[in-house]
């Protein structure tokens, strides 16, 4: 029933299923590596001049390529006289939302902002700011108990996140998964009623634009960054027949772009600062 409009799978093009929260706030005036780049840049520009005085002829050093963004790591990039910090989970007390909180106050335009990446990932909050306005979504409720059938489940506790979304097609079925996301009936819970022959699909949007067969709903995922302004972060639809409606924004993993998400990615991060 998941998939990401039917296109070719990559490896790690699937929705994420777990989230990464980091240590505690960064300092963005000290940088990993510092001196270390200080004392080489020292050291090249003594050979240059030494070489010079000797007549010696030399080339140019070529650039670095910039570093691929790996696990936990974190960028703010600044475009548009803004400021965006591109993080694979942006969650409450993690660096990325301490950062945000940070440079607001100090004053910064930064993005996107600390109540946005609340909003966007609790589900009946993100999918109302969305049908406020314009964007096609799911019809939701909040129970502890009575699920429609079938329909995909989402927990609203402190430690759920959307990736972790449930399908449930029968009572038993339910009834287990309700317990899980639940903690045993300590919270509540969110419930999407599925029609018949709906289909899920995931997408990820990166800076608002979509790529290859995710192409589709690209009008709706530059609605989605326009409202909530997240670089990175991926988007799960419910298609039924000719219909589609968004369901839930989820963080997303740095290992689970394509590659021509990727490519995107890198675009965008061109004269970026590493924290």
């Amino acid at each position: 029933m998941n998939d990401r409009w039917s296109e070719p799978r990559e490896h790690g093009d699937e929705l994420q299923t777990e989230s990464t929260v980091a240590s505690g706030p960064a300092n963005p005036l000290a940088r990993p590596g510092m001196n270390r780049r200080a004392t080489a840049r020292e050291k090249l520009l003594s050979q240059i001049h030494a070489r010079a005085e000797a007549g010696v002829p030399h080339a140019h050093p070529v650039p670095k390529k910039e570093p691929a963004m790996t696990r936990d790591s974190l960028a703010v990039v600044r475009r548009d006289h803004a400021y965006h910090v591109i993080a694979e989970d942006y969650s409450y007390k993690t660096e990325a939302y301490y950062t945000i909180l940070e440079r607001e106050l100090s004053g910064e335009n930064i993005h996107p902002s600390s109540r946005n990446v609340l909003d966007a990932f609790v589900v009946p909050i993100c999918l109302e700011r969305a049908k406020l306005t314009g964007i096609p979504v799911m019809e939701w409720g909040i129970s502890q108990a009575y699920v429609p059938l079938p329909a995909i489940l989402y927990g609203l506790n402190y430690f759920a996140t959307a990736s972790d979304f449930f399908v449930v097609q029968d009572n038993e079925q339910a009834k287990d998964v309700v317990k899980h996301i639940t903690n045993k009936g300590k919270y509540p819970f969110c419930y999407q009623k599925l029609d018949d022959g709906a289909t899920i699909h995931t997408c990820t949007a990166v800076f608002g634009r979509t790529a290859g067969s995710c192409a589709e709903i690209a009008g709706y995922a530059a609605m989605i960054y326009e409202l909530f302004s997240i670089p990175l972060v991926s988007m799960v639809f419910v298609r039924t027949g000719k219909q589609i409606a968004l369901s839930s924004l989820a963080p997303t993993r740095y290992t689970h772009l394509t590659e021509k998400e990727r490519a995107l990615l890198a675009a965008y991060r061109d004269e970026q600062e590493f924290l």
